[in-house]
């Protein structure tokens, strides 16, 4: 096999395999590329400078190339690019003594002058004979093979070789040759010309895939991969707002920050690379001196405009702010007259790029003229040098405001400001403002900024207090990971030495940690009600408030008969605010109480005013809890569509805060098996499971077990869903666990063990936990097993009892509001009338099912009704020998997509079908592909045939 190759730049030439940072954030475009070369189209790609064109070019590239005969390549360069027929060259040079026997002499001598340089041939004098001899060389080459171009940087493509390429390119026709170019776009002064230039040039079915920028999380794991791990998020997230989402420039600041002596410190931005300012600097020196100024005062605002650049003393702000738009450093806003740079890079270059006392002369400034008393602290101590009281006190003042307002992430850069201000000898001391913060941080969801504080105060705090409060954050930091900071508990006990209010601190920790890291409820429970009285005594009524909450939380899920009334201690006046609206506050707990209570409508009201008010306060990880509480109450409900969407956000705000991402995980995974993708419910699950063994954390592991149980039984996998949910019961029962309604997975585990044959077991799990929901009233959870007993008594051929408890069941959870077990026993109810010896065959007894799922949204499930009816309707089915043995390894999707493209449906038919998105019937395929160890549909439809993939 013969393949065309060329020197090109090193970093283009590199293997794909040692680039871990190629597939961050760009799965979806390489999936649309993919599919686009599989089906032997070609593929440019476009986005601004640094965004990734080049290298996800060249991850297709070597992908691709197992695929072709020849591939050609080349890769312009801006200082090359005034070169005649040089990317030509490129392409084709290595190639020529193969081609030119195959052209008629006037093109082969006209070609070969081109790319050798050994003659007088011009565009001008030879051009009919150049195009035709190029588009002749690449169907002669087609002829032999087919053909992969990859070219990079079109946008410095010598205007000649651009010429001949696009030619031959709009007349190849059916020739098997593919394109995959990119080119640079996104760029000021009209250089988007060059991307239309090329798609004009390129062949009629062409695909252009834009290259956006990275979210947040993406640019995290960017910067994990290539060995800039640990930042803290507040700093990831600066780096995320400075590159704009753009690798490169990402990159090239993590790497600025990994090689600088000190972090930065809270208000000052990012170090910004020489490397990074030489992209703009050009332009910068192209302004007046003062156009310049007036840009540095508006760099370092946070929301200017042309009436605080005035208030500021920038007389002149429109005509130089004029100009700077004029050579593209600003750009228009859309949404008023704020003053905003085209780049956040622009202004960060422009800012780092000043001298310090110029820097502190636009914060002086902008501290009297910001009309916001946040802003002129922060400007003030911004333009401040040395310690300051009365700035200190200032600073102090606005980060409380900033903590009534609800944004307790600007209150914790204001705290740190303030301390670092504050006298070593002032009141307060410079480390209690620093805890302060550290607490703040922790509301905003920033833990490791507040664990930072926190060690640092820890390495000369004196004080038991000062002590105690920074072991409080540590442990708060570590989340559902407590189990990792074990140690500390002896250090904090040592230090609250016999002081009711620091042990009581200490004790409600201890609770958490005997529920997460041991599984016990009961001895959380005792040390929860232990930290209680030791507040009490003190007169801390919040830590007693939080305390008399987790007691509450832990008998409803352990059904103690206490629950009721400890609730009602915890609610009782005088309240805190905070912790009123806090996810561990009292509030959370009745939530608990009124879900397993079957009370769903006042759960639900009860969790949207928790929502609103830490939505208010900007505190993130309770809004992260109260979001996951929602969709839980929506599932429950039937309302799959909505509880879907409160699940994703819920995980998308983890995952960007870092905080609680397995929970997050867990319940997006039942959200996803109820109304999204079987498959990503699957992976969600496991995802939830993984992460709660590696925390250490007992409690999410036996919840995320019962989630992918759940999955697995919708997705058809009894045998998995019975595995996982043995675990759930033996661990719940280890850790005092008898309130059936805390996770509700009993009725699945009951369910899947008669569809596995094991009558006996099925039989004693119903036993077991209907004894518990008697008495402790749980009427959901008994009918649940209502349903899963009938369906053991059909199995023992008990039909006409079966029916009564099926259609009791039914008629039992459509009165209590859980509308999607109401359809599930709908759907067990036609089955079992369908499946009753003599039933005529029709789809008929499965309307009523289809309807209820319908109402739920509940596209698994639905998919599952109608596969039913079919498979009723058409009679007995041709068994397993039917599924071509190839697919035997596939999972039940992967399957069913499988299936209907062998039977030629393209892939919007099929995700009609089986009622998902065209974007996951790719994906599954993708998957498809990758498992049978073939590339493209005409492999599978081959397959079907029971020929070898050509």
């Amino acid at each position: 096999m013969r393949r065309g190759a060329v020197t090109v730049r090193r970093d283009f030439a590199e293997s794909a395999g040692c680039r871990s940072d190629l597939v961050i954030g760009r799965e979806e475009t390489f999936h649309a590329a993919r599919e686009q070369l599989a089906r032997g189209g070609s593929v440019l790609l476009h986005g601004p400078a640094g965004i990734g064109k080049s290298t996800v070019l060249r991850t297709l590239a070597a992908e691709q190339a197992p695929t072709a005969r020849t591939v050609l390549r080349c890769s312009a360069t801006e200082s090359e690019s005034h070169l005649p027929f040089l990317a030509l060259a490129d392409l084709l040079g290595p190639v020529l003594g193969e081609v030119a026997p195959a052209l008629p002499g006037a093109q082969s001598t006209a070609l070969e002058s081109a790319l050798t340089g050994r003659g007088e041939s011009t565009l001008q004098r030879d051009g009919l004979a150049l195009r035709l001899a190029v588009l002749g060389a690449l169907r002669a080459l087609a002829a032999e093979g087919p053909v992969l171009v990859v070219a990079d940087d079109l946008q410095w493509l010598d205007p000649a070789s651009a010429e001949l390429l696009g030619f031959a390119a709009r007349r190849l026709g059916d020739t098997p040759v593919r394109l995959l170019c990119a080119v640079r776009t996104g760029e000021p002064q009209g250089r988007d010309a060059a991307y239309d230039r090329q798609l004009r040039a390129s062949p009629p079915d062409t695909r252009a895939v834009r290259l956006g920028p990275l979210t947040r999380p993406q640019v995290a794991a960017l910067l994990d991969e290539r060995g800039y791990a640990g930042l803290p998020r507040p700093t990831v997230r600066e780096i995320h707002r400075t590159s704009g989402g753009n690798p490169l420039f990402a990159l090239e600041l993590g790497r600025a920050l990994a090689e600088g002596p000190t972090p930065p410190r809270p208000g000052e931005p990012l170090p910004v690379p020489t490397s990074l300012r030489a992209l703009v600097l050009t332009r910068l020196e192209m302004l007046s001196d003062e156009a310049r100024r007036t840009l540095l005062v508006a760099s370092a605002g946070a929301r200017p405009t042309p009436a605080l650049l005035h208030a500021a003393g920038r007389d002149n702000a429109e005509a130089e702010t004029a100009q700077a738009m004029a050579l593209g450093l600003l750009a228009p806003d859309p949404e008023g007259p704020a003053v905003r740079f085209a780049h956040p890079l622009i202004s960060a270059a422009l800012y780092a790029e000043a001298p310090a006392p110029e820097r502190r002369a636009a914060h002086a400034a902008l501290s009297t003229a910001a009309s916001d008393p946040i802003e002129r602290a922060r400007h003030l101590a911004l333009a401040s040098t040395g310690t300051d009281p009365e700035v200190a006190a200032r600073l102090a003042g606005a980060a409380a405001l900033a903590r009534d307002r609800g944004a307790p992430s600007v209150a914790a850069s204001l705290g740190l400001l303030a301390a670092r201000h504050t006298p070593a000898d002032g009141t307060p001391a410079p480390d209690e403002r620093r805890l302060t913060a550290a607490e703040d941080a922790i509301t905003a969801g920033e833990p490791d900024l507040a664990r930072d504080i926190a060690r640092e105060v820890l390495t000369r705090a004196a004080s038991p207090g000062e002590r105690v409060r920074a072991w409080m954050v540590v442990i708060e930091a570590a989340g559902q990971a407590i189990g990792e900071v074990d140690a500390v508990f002896p250090q904090a006990l040592a230090d609250a030495g016999d002081d009711p209010r620091l042990l009581a601190l200490v004790h409600y920790q201890l609770a958490w940690r005997g529920l997460v890291v041991q599984g016990d409820f009961a001895q959380g429970r005792e040390e929860a009600a232990h930290a209680a009285r030791l507040a009490a005594r003190a007169g801390d009524r919040r830590t007693e408030l939080l305390a008399l909450a987790f007691q509450a939380q832990a008998e409803t899920l352990m059904g103690h008969p206490d629950a009721p009334a400890t609730i009602r201690r915890a609610l009782e006046e005088p309240q805190d605010a905070r912790v009123a609206c806090h996810h561990n506050g009292a509030g959370s707990s009745r939530f608990r109480w009124l879900v397993m209570s079957d009370r769903l409508a006042e759960a639900r009201t009860t969790a949207t005013a928790l929502l609103r008010e830490a939505r208010r306060r900007g505190m993130a990880e309770s809004e992260v809890h109260y979001l996951r509480f929602l969709a839980e109450t929506e599932l429950h409900s039937g309302h799959c569509g909505r509880a879907l969407e409160l699940a994703r956000e819920s995980l998308t705000l983890a995952r960007d805060a870092g905080i609680g991402e397995g929970a997050g995980a867990m319940q997006a995974a039942l959200a996803e098996a109820a109304g999204g993708d079987v498959e990503r419910a699957l992976a969600l699950a496991r995802e939830a499971v993984r992460r709660a063994e590696e925390d250490g954390d007992a409690v999410y592991l036996s919840r995320a077990l019962a989630a992918l149980g759940h999955a697995s039984l919708v997705a058809g996998d009894a045998p998995a869903a019975v595995g996982a949910l043995r675990r759930v019961r033996e661990l719940e029962t280890g850790a005092g666990i008898t309130d059936p309604a805390r996770g509700r997975w009993q009725g699945d585990l009951a369910e899947a063990l008669v569809r596995t044959g094991e009558a006996a077991e099925a039989q004693d799990v119903i036993q077991a936990t209907r004894a518990h929901a008697l008495r402790l009233g749980r009427e959901s959870v008994l009918a649940v097993l209502d349903r899963a007993e009938a369906q053991l008594r059909a199995a023992r051929g008990e039909h006409r009892a079966a029916v009564t408890r099926l259609a009791s069941a039914r008629d039992r959870l459509a009165g209590l509001g859980f509308g999607l077990e109401e359809a599930r026993a709908a759907f067990a109810l036609a089955a079992l009338h369908a499946g009753r010896a003599g039933a005529a065959p029709g789809a008929a007894s499965y309307d009523e099912a289809a309807r209820l799922f319908r109402r739920c949204r509940a596209l698994p499930w639905l998919r599952q009704v109608e596969a039913a009816a079919v498979a009723r309707a058409a009679g007995p089915r041709p068994g397993p020998a039917a599924v071509p043995d190839g697919l035997a390894g596939l999972a039940s999707m992967e399957r069913q997509v499988a299936a209907l493209v062998m039977d030629g449906a393209t892939n919007r038919e099929a995700a009609a079908r089986l009622f998902v998105s065209v974007k996951t019937v790719e994906a599954t395929l993708t998957r498809v592909y990758r498992k049978l160890g073939i590339r493209s549909r005409v492999d599978l439809v081959r397959l079907a045939a029971g020929r070898p993939p050509g």
